[in-house]
């Protein structure tokens, strides 16, 4: 005997199974990194924070595990020019900071990922700011 409920589960299944790829796979338009500041003062200690957003509902997030990053001056055409990136406590919820050593005034560029609790995909995002004197 045939059910006719079977296609109707067997449709239930395949909806689920797209609506969880496509909540896994929007982390990386739900989320984002921002510059706190676009120009930071050069020198060694140098802090970069960062804001991560959660663009669904504006709110800050907190607790994102933040496992790469990298800072050179790609914007000025060198980017093997890298500097070493420090993490540093957070002192404001969803802001994320790191000490650098900006070792000259210019264009650097700051590359972070993340991973967001809850989801699958990492965050990432190449941030652009100015080293002022």
């Amino acid at each position: 005997m045939k059910s006719k409920f079977f296609p109707r589960a067997a449709m239930l299944a395949l909806a689920s199974c797209i609506v969880a790829f496509q909540a896994a796979k929007a982390v990386q338009e739900d989320y984002e990194f921002q510059l706190v500041k676009n120009e930071i003062k050069e020198g060694n200690g140098a802090v970069v924070a960062v804001r991560l957003l959660d663009k669904r509902t504006g709110a800050p997030v907190n607790n994102a595990v933040v496992f790469a990053t990298r800072m050179d001056m790609a914007p000025d055409g060198m980017e093997a020019m890298t500097a070493p990136v420090e993490v540093l406590p957070s002192v404001e919820p969803g802001i994320y900071r790191f000490k650098t050593n900006l070792m000259m005034a210019g264009g650097w560029r700051f590359s972070i990922a993340a991973k967001v609790q809850g989801e699958t995909e990492t965050v990432e995002r190449r941030l652009e700011f100015e080293a002022v004197q």
